[in-house]
């Protein structure tokens, strides 16, 4: 799908699925409101709902993870160390 910003505020969008451009059409007929304000609707929607229920880490790779050059740490379990007996931990 690609996108173009024209005239500040309007959105165009090409090559959009068939089905998914009859569905948005069907939406926004059922609802009274044109195709475009339905779609920001849904933007706004989507916009609303992700806000506030993204965990640190999944911002953090947002905007510093490996496709902006920064190596991230591997997850790690916190825990306590399992005790072992061997004779390494002897010396």
């Amino acid at each position: 799908m690609l996108a173009s910003i024209m005239a500040g505020s309007v959105i165009t969008v090409r090559d959009i699925d068939p089905g998914d451009k009859s569905w948005v059409r069907r939406e926004a007929e059922h609802h009274g409101i044109s195709m475009e304000e339905y779609v920001r609707r849904l933007i706004r929607e989507k916009r609303k709902t992700s806000e506030g229920h993204q965990k640190p880490s999944a911002a953090f790779r947002r905007y510093f993870g490996t496709e902006h050059g920064i190596e991230l740490p591997l997850p790690r379990s916190h825990g306590y160390r399992p005790v072992t007996f061997s004779e390494d931990d002897e010396k």
